[in-house]
């Protein structure tokens, strides 16, 4: 009886699974834009995976002055010296789902509310030379659930008090 909601960002892939998945298959040096577009990882046909040019490899690699070069995988260090020859893709699918449960009067009449949110994410940037991969990273979160409590001792006053003060 309580409201929810489920974000989706859509992508190639449906589960955390099927993105590392997908992930783990691309092989440094051997694997090309072409098998990457086969694994979801194309960011011209494929929602929410985006073309990254060096300078946003710069940008993601070497946040301040005090990481150089010098400090980078060879595969980045090589895109960035190759600029025009190098590019990314970065990938980032998640799956959010927020629900509410608890009492539904109290719910209702504002005095608790109950929540929980639930889903997964993965980042991924692929680092590519001359159409070839050169670099790999992921993160994210498997599985992430959170539970919140809200209460308002005043109830449905709470939120009239907002409104008449503002």
């Amino acid at each position: 009886m309580l409201p929810s909601d489920q974000n989706r960002t859509f992508t190639a892939w449906t589960t955390f699974e099927e993105a590392k998945k997908a992930y783990d298959s691309i092989i440094i040096g051997r694997t090309d834009f072409k098998a990457l577009t086969k694994l979801g990882f194309d960011p011209f046909r494929t929602p929410n995976v985006r073309r990254l040019t060096y300078l946003d490899v710069i940008k993601i690699f070497m946040p301040n002055p005090t990481i150089g070069i010098e400090r980078l995988d060879n595969g980045v260090r090589r895109c960035i010296e190759q600029r025009e020859n190098c590019y990314a893709i970065e990938a980032y699918p998640r799956y959010r789902k927020k629900r509410r449960y608890g009492n539904a009067a109290l719910d209702l009449l504002n005095f608790r509310k109950e929540t929980e949110i639930s889903g997964w994410e993965f980042r991924s940037v692929v680092v590519l030379v001359d159409d070839v991969v050169v670099y790999k990273i992921w993160s994210g979160v498997p599985i992430f659930l959170e539970h919140g409590t809200r209460k308002n001792p005043l109830g449905p006053i709470e939120g009239a008090r907002d409104f008449l003060l503002d």
